[in-house]
């Protein structure tokens, strides 16, 4: 407990922690519960020390009010098991249910309040609307830990606002995941790899601008690869294409070149018809994709090469899936590039959301990388050089 010194003797005390609960639901069916195994380290050690410990988190995009379809009430029955103890569960956030459930906790017990995101005070922009919620998240607790890294990039109630109301800590995992990025951006052992994939370039500007100066090397696949082909003058077909951004990755190619970074894109790729999961794969060169069909993954020559660069490298990060790895006829690239990255005798990370789900949903362990990230997006703009609001606050 020596990292919760700033909260003295937690035995007693309500402990709220912000973790990262939002998980993927089938109904009320959890699909993948990554994100709340990867929260009970922080409650486990907290409920042991004697605390009582109150969990806040979101699910999904409510629109700032009760929605049952987003309710926590699943994840909490899923955190008991884990933990191997009854949970309670508030029916609100900060209202009757919350205080009452909060009052009848005893030492070390475990109360999961319902999804933060119910009230428009958690993402408000306005400062009074967003700390007055934070002032009532606050009465519930003596001490606040941020335990949830998905959400430090956001300045919402529940990160950031409640910590200047509460002495504070950072829990284990937020903690893990920075000391992670640290090494992902200062002395960074090489050569240092990454790869780059999901459906946009869009989301990825700000991280490929600051890669061009620390990365070795930049491996691009994913939806995203077929504007930096549109960029090398390619007919790209029907695949997903920004045009606006044509331009910009024809910079980032010349770029390249200038800064010794390289930029790899894949030789070939699989393309369809049409984008639908029994649409009949053909593997083509990236300078013969027909008008009339959809890129859907990188081709085998591509994944295979993208490997041996991965395998060559001392530290690796991936964020995004290289083509759409729900379609088992399409995950070749994205299996091809997880495999390599179990691999590598260094440093591996793989960069939360959908490199995430995707290596559990191809049957990669999590223990068979060096890390995955619980935050894709926190973990980006760490890496675009960004301040993120949720670590800063900590650090007073």
């Amino acid at each position: 407990m020596g990292q919760y010194a700033a909260l003295g003797d937690v035995a007693g005390k309500r402990v709220l922690v912000r973790s990262d609960l939002n998980v993927p639901l089938d109904g009320d069916r959890i699909t993948d519960d990554g994100r709340i195994r990867a929260s009970v380290p922080t409650i486990q050690a907290l409920s042991e020390a004697g605390a009582r410990v109150v969990v806040t988190a979101h699910l999904g995009r409510p629109k700032g009010e009760p929605d049952a379809a987003y309710s926590l009430r699943p994840v909490a029955a899923r955190l008991g098991e884990l933990l191997e103890r009854d949970v309670a569960f508030a029916e609100d956030t900060v209202g009757d249910s919350a205080r009452a459930v909060v009052d009848g906790l005893a030492d070390g017990d475990v109360a999961v309040l319902e999804n933060v995101r119910f009230n428009a005070g958690e993402t408000s922009k306005d400062d009074a609307e967003r700390g007055a919620f934070a002032d009532e998240l606050a009465a519930l607790a003596d001490a606040f830990v941020s335990d949830g890294f998905g959400v430090v990039h956001r300045k919402q109630a529940s990160v950031y606002d409640v910590a200047q109301r509460l002495p504070h800590a950072m829990g284990g995992l937020v903690s893990t995941e920075i000391e992670v990025l640290q090494r992902l951006t200062q002395d960074v052992q090489r050569p240092y790899v990454v790869v780059l994939g999901g459906s946009k370039v869009s989301d990825k500007l700000a991280v490929i601008d600051n890669l061009l100066g620390k990365a070795d090397t930049l491996l691009i696949g994913g939806g995203m690869v077929f504007t930096f082909l549109a960029a090398e003058g390619h007919e790209v077909g029907n695949s997903l294409l920004e045009q606006d951004q044509v331009e910009t990755c024809r910079d980032y190619l010349r770029r390249s070149q200038e800064s010794g970074v390289e930029i790899v894109l894949p030789t070939d790729v699989v393309v369809a018809p049409e984008f639908k999961a029994d649409a009949p794969p053909t593997t083509v060169a990236v300078d013969a994709i027909p008008a009339d069909q959809i890129g859907l993954d990188i081709g085998p020559d591509s994944a295979a090469a993208f490997a041996e660069r991965i395998a060559g490298a001392s530290t690796v990060f991936w964020n995004g899936p290289m083509g759409v790895f729900e379609f088992d006829a399409f995950a070749g690239g994205t299996r091809a590039v997880a495999q390599a990255l179990t691999e590598v005798d260094g440093l591996s990370v793989v960069g939360g959301g959908d490199s995430a789900a995707a290596v559990r949903r191809l049957g990669f362990a999590d223990d068979a990388f060096g890390h995955i990230s619980t935050g894709g997006g926190a973990s980006l703009e760490y890496l675009e050089g960004k301040e993120l609001p949720g670590i800063t606050v900590l650090e007073d």
